[in-house]
């Protein structure tokens, strides 16, 4: 059975970013000042929000959709922009074999604005750069409809949102996707897309939140992707990357990235965090193939709230720079390789609400690490090879730690391990390292 999201702190497996979607809905409430109050809010029939903005006379912005909402005005067939929609809501309710609720019943009719899901804009006032009323967002979660994608869905310029989750659509991401220019908010999540990472997403300009979670995607996660500037939340979890993480991963601007459960393999980048202008809130890679150590540049994520690497090969000792951590909440090292003493400033961590580093070979932690119970944090260390402790990893498993002679001092230019306090020393290397991340991106062909 397909998962579907919940909170942070429950499951990091579908973990809901939040700043993302902070944004389109903080859009929203700024312009909900304009509009009538008993035109506020409607919810339409295909289970989305509708919002209505407007000045007199039900003018400005429309936002709708459903059986029983209203249309905004002029959306009939003789507006160009609609009689392009209809004929690709037409071509792609063709292509749609099983509608068991029936929520394409209503698709009839050139009055595309009143379809079930299908929400609306007036232009009017300048909000979008189309005039006249345009079909303005999708939202079709939950209807478990089987079918695919229709490339005509590209002639749809002003589209902004595409919500998918939860259907059974198939088959691959229409290259012509890439036309969606206006395209802020993807969401195929919850489906059976498969073959390699959908390029046109990498040609979307004003895409914003990318949601691929469990599909049937294959094959490498390409570099290009994490140097998107815009992208705030990138969700690729449950899915079949493999491969090596891309070096870019550190470049990335994003607040959210998930990759967990995929068949990543090697190391995670030495560069990751070194990039200025870092935005990362909450970063997965549980459960994939990853190898090495953790990198000395995690500490610079001062704002990381979720940091879970379990279910992996990585080895070595944990950098001290996890000390820099000073908003972490969730901190999940389990089902690794790690050895050494678990270092006191990761258990003094204020906002710590669980840390994990069961299954590793740590060989002993200190007393502020006893304390964790007593501040309500959970704590779990079964597994690994700490005298006097319950629940460890009997001596043979102990007398040969993997990894035992790893070095992970990564920094380039660093001549010992750097703490909290010490980071300050990066600087001189991060302009050096940007340029080769940069480097690192194919150029177009």
């Amino acid at each position: 059975m397909q998962e579907t999201p919940s909170s942070k702190k429950m499951n990091l497996g579908s973990t809901p970013p939040r700043r993302g979607m902070d944004r389109t809905w903080l859009l929203a409430l700024l312009l909900l000042q304009f509009m009538p109050k008993e035109e506020a809010f409607g919810v339409g029939g295909g289970g989305g929000i509708g919002i209505g903005i407007g000045g007199g006379g039900g003018g400005g912005v429309w936002i709708g959709g459903g059986i029983n909402s209203p249309s905004p005005p002029g959306s009939s067939s003789s507006s160009p922009n609609l009689e392009a929609a209809y004929n690709a809501l037409q071509a792609w309710k063709a292509s749609i074999t099983e509608d068991p609720q029936g929520v394409l019943r209503n698709w009839v009719g050139p009055n595309v604005c009143s379809y079930k899901g299908i929400f609306c804009a007036d232009s009017q006032e300048g909000f979008l750069e189309s005039d006249g009323p345009v079909l303005a967002g999708i939202d079709l979660n939950r209807a478990n409809l089987l079918g695919t994608l229709a490339p005509e869905l590209s002639s749809l310029p002003d589209l902004t949102l595409l919500h998918l989750n939860s259907n059974r659509f198939s088959g691959s991401v229409p290259s012509s996707f890439a036309g969606l220019a206006s395209l802020q908010e993807l969401d195929l999540s919850n489906n059976r897309f498969s073959g390699t990472f959908p390029s046109a997403v990498l040609d979307m300009p004003s895409l914003l939140y990318l949601d691929l979670r469990y599909n049937n995607f294959s094959g490498p996660i390409p570099p290009e992707l994490f140097a998107n500037g815009k992208l705030d939340a990138i969700l690729l979890n449950n899915n079949r990357f493999d491969g090596d993480l891309p070096e870019t991963l550190g470049s990335s601007q994003a607040s959210v990235v998930n990759l967990a459960n995929n068949r990543l393999s090697g190391n995670i980048p030495a560069t990751l965090g070194l990039v200025s202008g870092n935005k990362i809130r909450e970063i997965l890679l549980l459960n994939n193939q990853l190898t090495g150590c953790i990198p000395e540049g995690i500490g610079l994520f001062s704002d990381m709230e979720v940091f879970d690497v379990s279910y992996n090969s990585l080895m070595g000792h944990l950098p001290h720079t996890v000390s820099c951590l000073t908003q972490i909440e969730v901190l999940n090292l389990g089902h690794n390789k790690l050895s050494g003493v678990l270092p006191d400033v990761v258990c003094a961590l204020k906002s710590l609400v669980n840390l994990t580093v069961a299954y590793n070979f740590f060989s002993g932690f200190s007393q502020d690490c006893t304390v964790l119970p007593f501040r309500n944090v959970g704590f779990d260390f079964v597994a690994n090879c700490i005298p006097n402790r319950q629940m460890q990893r009997p001596q043979p498993d102990c007398s040969v730690i993997p990894g035992g002679s790893l070095s992970c001092l990564r920094i380039p230019g660093a001549s010992e391990p750097l703490v909290c306090g010490a980071l300050g020393a990066l600087s001189r290397t991060v302009g050096d390292l940007a340029g080769t991340v940069g480097d690192l991106i194919p150029a177009p062909p």
